[in-house]
């Protein structure tokens, strides 16, 4: 028996060895011309492009490289066989992540230098059974120019939330899946705000802009810092207007309706598809509707739509019909009677006949009639109605006048407005 436990010892060392070695041999090959000079280039490469993500995904015997540009994924030139891991590990290095540990996710920051710029990017792992999987968010490149005009929003909607914001409390929501660009509009009516009057602090996961002036804080649960407990403590530091990240649970919920009612302005985001749908959404967290009549403002609902490669778009001949729910949605609503345009694609936009992306938005203001159905727990068909007859553009309205401004293509429109 003691035999075999020596034995066991010494397979358990060289293993171990053996670890240590790859580790290092990696590390080696990360800090090596070859993967030095792609992975530089392949940052340079999606930061020019405009790409807000970057994935590298291991598969078998090779690796593949793709960039998000306009919400859409693209193939890009992938590396010579036998340097995945590598690049792997590079990019780990540069984050400041354990590159001896492949088995558990793991997520860091880096800052990298490109044409003389800054430019920030986070970076997550996965373990895949091939290798790891990396997700590269290129944040300079993610982030807008903070103006709700550039944002593309319609004039009666920028002068509805200019007027909202203007409030010394209550709440203002916004909805959208994931990817909607909620965090850019919420960043953009704190950059409005951010005045030297106002202390504004904000409870966030992950934390996308850093804004001057403004007191930011990272969630992280594992340790007992959630957004509740945040919004708590909050409280007691004499803030002017709060922002979290996300209502995602009752108690949540229950706080930022506490805060708007005590005299904060709350700003906040949910996972909608409509803005009327955020009231039911609200009402089945826990929160009474009397006090939810009360405390909200106005609620934004949005989606990204890609916008037409002015190099290569081309008026469009005919369009096919819309589904039968969108038609029936419209009939009624918009002029449709008007030139409409079509992607055709070049080499400026990798072929995609899009470039860039613009918000179509929906805002819906808390008036008395609205207040009073909130309270009622009226249904989202008819506090629709209501805001529409208080003079609401859906969503829908909105991006079908993008159509008819050569802005976007009613293929678009129907792609990301099927669920309205």
């Amino acid at each position: 028996m003691r035999e075999l436990e020596k034995s066991d010892v010494k397979l358990e060392t060289a293993s171990s060895t053996d670890d240590n070695d790859d580790v290092q041999h990696l590390k080696d090959l990360a800090l090596g011309t070859p993967v030095v000079h792609f992975v530089n280039k392949m940052f340079q490469d999606a930061i020019r492009s405009g790409a807000t993500d970057i994935h590298i995904e291991p598969f078998d015997g090779h690796l593949k490289l793709r960039l998000r540009n306009d919400g859409v994924l693209r193939e890009t030139r992938a590396p010579t066989p036998g340097m995945g891991k590598a690049i792997v590990s590079r990019v780990k290095i540069l984050a400041g992540l354990n590159i001896a540990e492949r088995r558990l996710p793991q997520d860091g920051r880096t800052r990298i230098r490109i044409d003389g710029r800054q430019h920030d990017m986070r970076v997550a792992t996965i373990p895949t059974i091939h290798g790891e999987a990396v997700a590269i968010r290129l944040l300079d490149n993610a982030r807008r120019a903070l103006d709700l005009k550039r944002l593309g929003f319609n004039e009666r909607d920028r002068d509805r939330l200019g007027r909202q914001i203007a409030s010394p409390h209550g709440m203002i929501v916004v909805t959208g899946p994931t990817g909607s660009g909620k965090t850019t509009t919420l960043a953009t009516l704190l950059s409005r705000l951010n005045e030297q009057e106002r202390k504004i602090l904000t409870i966030e996961d992950p934390i996308e802009y850093e804004l001057d002036g403004i007191n930011q804080t990272q969630a992280k649960p594992a340790i007992g810092l959630t957004f509740a407990q945040a919004l708590r403590s909050f409280l007691r530091h004499d803030p002017d207007v709060i922002m979290v990240g996300e209502m995602r649970d009752g108690e949540t919920a229950g706080i930022g309706v506490h805060a708007a009612l005590t005299g904060h302005l709350v700003l906040t985001t949910l996972h909608t598809n409509t803005a009327s749908g955020a009231i039911p959404r609200l009402l089945d967290m826990g929160v009474d509707g009397y006090l939810l009549a009360s405390s909200l403002r106005c609620v934004v609902a949005q989606r990204l739509a890609r916008k037409l490669c002015r190099s290569c778009r081309q008026p469009a001949k005919e369009i096919a019909p819309l589904p039968a729910n969108l038609q029936k949605n419209l009939e009624s609503r918009v002029n449709c009677s008007g030139q409409l345009w079509q992607a055709v694609g070049c080499e400026r936009c990798y072929g995609s006949g899009y470039a860039d992306r613009t918000v179509i938005s929906e805002v819906l203001e808390i008036n008395a009639e609205i207040a009073e159905m909130v309270h009622r727990n009226a249904s989202v068909s008819e506090l629709e109605v209501a805001a529409r007859r208080a003079g609401m553009t859906t969503m829908l309205e909105d991006g079908f006048s993008k159509c008819l401004s050569g802005e976007t293509t009613v293929d678009e429109v129907v792609r990301i407005a099927t669920e309205l």
